[in-house]
């Protein structure tokens, strides 16, 4: 199931741009996508003021900062190298709080069943990207996994 925001649900709910709230950190975030983009700035106020954004706003605000050339982004004041193991966790603990706070997003993961999840759109060079295709699906398929489990109605690998 290729994930994008112009295709029919679940997918498009699966969005990063889709307005699923969430709080991060006591930070309210309007949806993923406002999140990961706040990563891009080192000032902590302005990244509050984007993760209140959705969507292509999100990503328009987001396009003004090239993290790239120093491969660092941010979040509550501390430094994240692009491909250390803390910025994995941090990614993680992002995903662990809106699949937990936002019942539509839960919902709309659990509808995917067994799908194998795709991102035709994400880019898969770290270097280029703050999410690769691989790091966006790979978290939502953990998720739904993990909660079939505690669910009893998920099969192991």
């Amino acid at each position: 199931m290729d994930i994008k925001s112009g295709n029919s649900y679940p997918s498009c709910a699966l969005s990063n741009f889709a307005p699923h709230p969430f709080e991060m950190d006591g930070v309210l975030c309007n949806s993923m996508e406002g999140f990961l983009q706040s990563l891009k700035f080192d000032k902590q106020h302005i990244q509050v003021e984007v993760c209140k954004l959705v969507g292509s706003k999100a990503k328009a605000r987001g396009r003004e900062k090239d993290w790239r050339k120093t491969q660092t982004l941010y979040w509550d004041g501390q430094e994240y190298k692009r491909d250390s193991e803390e910025y994995r966790k941090l990614l993680n603990r992002a995903y662990s709080l809106l699949f937990a706070q936002n019942e539509k997003f839960r919902n709309a993961l659990m509808a995917t069943n067994n799908a194998v999840l795709t991102h035709s759109i994400g880019k898969s060079n770290m270097k280029e990207t703050i999410l690769t295709e691989h790091e966006f699906c790979s978290r939502l398929m953990k998720l739904r996994e993990n909660y079939k489990k505690r669910k009893g109605g998920g099969k192991g690998k």
